[in-house]
């Protein structure tokens, strides 16, 4: 099992290495330079990347939250706790790369448009969330109480996606599903395809990060059970 383990974890990073650079030759040189926002607008294949990433992480949050409170695993806590660690890091890449978007295309690092708040607002919530998981307590209320904000966040993730549609603003462009064709502004097909592979790249790591993150909590965890067993000999 663990060589199985050991031989997925490689073929991720052989796959995740080259597949970061030609991302990198797709974004910078490949595709073309957008003609309003110029070199500015590369930062769009990061932007949306992070963001995929963010929500696909924070539905991993909650379907492990579920689990959690259907049937109580320390498996479940754990893959719940990376995710939830991984999709705070990519919401703070997506909030830092919207904000660097903001200054460029509306002349202001910030303003309170529905997408931007309601961002601001998972993040906030899922920062929460790991300050919950790290209280003192018994590990099942812990991992209950953690999987209650772990759904309760999930939920905000379609809120945050649907924000701009719903509150029709302008200042936030929706690029696909806009209007009654569902077709958005579009972008031109070079750049479609460098988002794509953008997103795959960022999803590898993501996975790749997954996995290691499990791994070292798992180690984590029987220490600690190892120290406390030490402990109480030496007690008693």
């Amino acid at each position: 099992m663990k060589k199985n383990a050991g031989l997925i974890d490689r073929i991720l990073l052989f796959t995740l290495i080259p597949s970061f650079f030609i991302a990198l030759y797709l974004i910078f040189i490949w595709s073309p330079v957008e003609k309003m926002m110029g070199a500015t607008q590369k930062i769009f294949y990061f932007h949306v990347g992070s963001a995929w990433v963010a929500f696909l992480a924070f539905g991993v949050v909650g379907y492990y939250s579920v689990r959690v409170l259907i049937k109580p695993r320390l498996q479940y806590h754990i893959n719940a706790g990376i995710s939830a660690e991984i999709g705070v890091l990519f919401t703070t890449i997506t909030l830092i790369t919207g904000m660097i978007w903001g200054k460029s295309s509306w002349n202001t690092w910030w303003t309170w448009e529905p997408r931007l708040a309601t961002t601001l607002i998972l993040w906030f919530i899922y920062v929460a969330y790991l300050f919950v998981r790290k209280m003192d307590g018994s590990m099942e209320k812990i991992a209950r109480l953690s999987a209650v904000f772990g759904i309760v966040g999930v939920i905000n993730v379609p809120i945050v996606f649907m924000a701009i549609r719903w509150w029709n603003t302008k200042l936030h462009p929706i690029v696909f599903g806009e209007g009654k064709n569902q077709s958005g502004g579009g972008i031109e097909p070079d750049m479609l395809v460098t988002l794509l592979f953008s997103i795959f790249t960022i999803t590898l790591l993501y996975t790749f990060l997954m996995r290691k993150g499990i791994e070292i909590e798992k180690m984590r965890h029987i220490v600690k059970k190892a120290k406390s067993k030490a402990i109480e000999k030496l007690a008693g």
